[in-house]
């Protein structure tokens, strides 16, 4: 399971990235994937880093309006970026990849807000993928 821990995290990196660049996830994504071939000293991109930052991007639209719509109080250009980006990545794990179970894909965003964040979110972050985890089959259905 580490190895789907540091895919994740990765994947939560290229997000951020994207997010701070103001460019498209997948631009960097190729980016990390380019270096990653050509420099030994970069990380490697795993396959399920691609199909996280892939799926991501797929849904990125809908995802975005849960977040608006879900997160009380906070405006999602409000939000701290790397909460925005942990939630971003747990709510595609969430709702639309059905290998991992519900609660360690909130589990692991929990933890990544824990190492990248401040001390209120892992509380913010359990919260929305939670009443996420709960609506799921609705938000599912209405893509």
């Amino acid at each position: 399971m580490a190895a789907r821990n540091t895919a994740r995290k990765r994947a939560f990196q290229i997000l951020f990235e994207a997010d701070q660049r103001g460019a498209s996830v997948l631009t960097v994504l190729a980016d990390w994937v380019r270096h990653s071939r050509t420099d030994s000293r970069q990380p490697p991109v795993t396959e399920y880093t691609m199909e996280l930052v892939e799926g991501y991007a797929q849904y990125a639209d809908r995802i975005e309006d849960l977040i608006r719509t879900y997160s009380v109080d906070w405006e999602i250009d409000r939000m701290p970026v790397v909460d925005r980006n942990i939630l971003r990545l747990g709510a595609y794990e969430l709702i639309w990849v059905d290998g991992t179970p519900d609660a360690v894909v909130i589990d692991e965003a929990v933890q990544l807000a824990k190492e990248f964040s401040t001390d209120d979110s892992p509380s913010f972050v359990n919260g929305l993928l939670a009443r996420f985890k709960d609506l799921k089959p609705n938000l599912r259905r209405a893509q």
